[in-house]
């Protein structure tokens, strides 16, 4: 019996039980950006609610790329929503100086307000 031989362009491997099995590897992903934490969740996310999904990214070698990108996506939305929204509510740098307190509140506030949208349009979409 032979060792190692090609059909329909797959390459096939003789097995200790005498078996032929097919010699199939996953692509590297040579992704080197972190996932963080937007992208964890995002890979939670699919992981249970999208299965196919995260099986073709695993497949295709381009997990980690997705997530690093909904990562900065996501934290991209982050800088930019809590400036509007402070703009919007007239939280300046003069109410930190003068009542610090109050703009810290504000500012919790407008962060775990702007976290919602975040999540919703980029991580859990």
């Amino acid at each position: 019996m032979k060792e190692r031989f090609i059909e329909n362009n797959i390459e096939y491997i003789l097995a200790e039980d005498g078996m032929y099995y097919p010699n199939l590897q996953l692509p590297e992903d040579n992704e080197t950006r972190p996932i963080g934490l937007y992208g964890s969740l995002r890979k939670s996310y699919i992981k249970e609610s999208h299965p196919v999904l995260y099986m073709d990214l695993i497949l295709s070698g381009i997990l980690t790329k997705h997530l690093s990108d909904i990562n900065e996506a996501a934290y991209d939305r982050m800088d930019l929503i809590p400036k509007q929204m402070a703009e919007q509510q007239g939280i300046t740098e003069q109410l930190k100086s003068s009542d610090w307190l109050k703009w810290l509140q504000a500012m919790n506030s407008i962060q775990a307000s702007a976290r919602e949208p975040v999540l919703s349009e980029i991580v859990y979409a």
